[in-house]
């Protein structure tokens, strides 16, 4: 895949469905095959509807992008800054809430393309460390970000449905 031909856009509220679409569609497409439908649904409810997305694109403190290929979407990133964060809620730090990418583009380089973008928002911001969550028995985005010079530094619940996960929280110093 050519990466020149991979457009990032930021999302404006016009973009609610379509962010709601690639939103759901990206996390069930991760998450199925290692939890019960019930709580990936669950989840998908609560923390995935058109409410909720709006509510995330009308806060000033948070970002979203999509990734596109010739008007396809077919990733997204949310960024949150500030009081967004939602375990630092450090000015000094820079959350890495999401970045998903549609099963069928995973290993086309879309997320370190993604990630790329983050690091030049983090710089114009003088952000100090980019910071994030991730499920501890994602081993794919782990790698990833350790790839990328994330190092882990805590551990945090996650709540999918009605099981109790651990996210392992991941930082980069800037």
């Amino acid at each position: 895949m050519n990466l020149d031909k991979i457009d990032i856009e930021s999302v404006a509220h016009s973009g609610l469905e379509e962010l709601h679409a690639i939103a759901r569609q990206t996390f069930y497409e991760t998450f199925v095959d290692e939890n019960t439908e019930d709580n990936i649904n669950r989840y998908l409810t609560q923390n995935f509807s058109l409410q909720q997305l709006s509510d995330e694109l009308n806060n000033p403190d948070s970002e979203f992008y999509f990734a596109t290929i010739k008007k396809e979407i077919i990733g997204y990133l949310k960024l949150n800054f500030g009081k967004a964060q939602s375990v630092e809620n450090d000015q000094d730090g820079l959350e890495i809430e999401r970045i998903y990418i549609l099963k069928k583009y995973h290993g086309k380089k879309v997320g370190q393309f993604l990630f790329d973008k983050t690091l030049k928002i983090a710089k114009e911001n003088n952000s100090r460390y980019l910071w994030l969550g991730v499920w501890e028995k994602n081993l794919r985005a782990i790698r990833f970000y350790e790839k990328n010079g994330f190092r882990e530094f805590d551990k945090h619940l996650f709540i999918l449905g009605n099981d109790k996960q651990t996210d392992i929280l991941m930082k980069l110093e800037l």
